[in-house]
């Protein structure tokens, strides 16, 4: 059983003032779960509908139904397993490597897939802006499928990160030096924009460098690009540039 205040708690999680309150955070599906118990994150309950089917863990766990657990979800169709974990304690930048800065993504989901992503590229470090979407937020947990236990992630004023950092800088713009033309190094800092706006202009008078992706289409009618997709792609040149052949 789970008590009306427990699931008034689980539920609250869903609200960042809440998960910071309290200091905890909602995990979502097997996959997910068994990464985050894989971790160094430190579990603080768990909730499942199928009896035994973490117990390669041998963690303490509440057995109940699915109408509870889809009471306490965060998602449309609950999925057998719900995991309670301890938001960690962030820890300072460090400026070596490929950095990725967000200034201002609000979606959750672009923001689950750029972790993604990070963590696909190799990249270790993301700075966030304060009014980018909380990582803890249970749709960008999901999204990132377990990658949020291999990315640093640090909300931080981008302005003041990129003001103290020796880095290069390179901003995602609409007009800007081709990717395909520009000489990409191993260390620097990527700095991503708002889906709608783009890079703010306290921000844009700090890149060093200003890169675009170009289009090909022969009417060039599309607008821009998905910030995650944008990513994808910038990330994909910057590797693909450090390649030792």
């Amino acid at each position: 059983m789970v008590s009306k205040n427990r699931r008034t708690l689980l539920t609250s999680l869903q609200q960042k003032k809440y998960r910071y309150k309290y200091g905890l955070f909602i995990a979502e599906g097997l996959k997910v779960v068994k990464e985050f118990l894989n971790s160094s994150f430190e579990l603080e309950s768990l909730y499942v509908s199928e009896a035994g089917i973490l117990d390669e863990f041998q963690v303490n766990e509440t057995l109940v139904s699915e109408l509870t657990l889809k009471k306490i979800s965060a998602l449309t169709t609950p999925n057998k397993v719900l995991g309670v974990f301890k938001i960690r304690k962030p820890s300072p930048i460090v400026n070596t490597g490929l950095i990725v800065a967000l200034d201002g993504i609000r979606d959750p989901g672009n923001l689950g897939t750029i972790i993604r992503l990070c963590d696909w590229f190799g990249v270790e470090q993301l700075v966030c802006s304060k009014d980018t979407v909380d990582c803890y937020n249970p749709k960008v947990v999901q999204a990132t499928m377990g990658s949020l236990i291999r990315v640093h992630v640090v909300y931080e004023s981008i302005d003041v990160f990129l003001k103290q950092t020796k880095l290069p800088v390179f901003g995602a713009v609409m007009e800007g030096t081709p990717i395909y033309n520009t000489s990409l190094p191993k260390e620097g800092v990527l700095v991503l924009g708002n889906e709608a706006n783009g890079i703010s202009s306290v921000v844009d008078a700090l890149l060093d460098h200003k890169i675009t992706i170009p289009r090909f289409g022969k009417i060039q009618a599309t607008e821009s690009l998905n910030v995650s997709t944008a990513a994808a792609v910038i990330l994909s040149e910057f590797r693909r540039s450090t390649i030792q052949r």
